[in-house]
């Protein structure tokens, strides 16, 4: 009894999945739309600075913004 039930799993499973690709179209992200001005591409340092520097350094800032704020109210409750 298991088996069959496995059977008829897997059996919709791929059915199911099989539709799901015949059905879906292409994305056609090679083709260009009426108004589409891509920018110039990047460069591997560019790419690097935007996505990986850049939010360590925000991170960075806002957390000693942070740090400082807490530091100057505990100054106060002491004061």
């Amino acid at each position: 009894m298991d088996k069959k039930n496995a059977l008829r799993a897997g059996a919709l499973a791929s059915g199911t999945t099989l539709m799901m690709l015949l059905m879906s179209s292409p994305a056609l992200a090679l083709t260009r739309d009426d108004g589409d001005d891509p920018a110039p591409r990047l460069s591997v340092v560019e790419t690097l600075g935007l996505y990986v520097a850049a939010p360590i350094v925000l991170f960075l800032v806002i957390a000693g913004l942070v740090m400082v704020g807490d530091k100057s109210r505990k100054q106060q409750k002491q004061g």
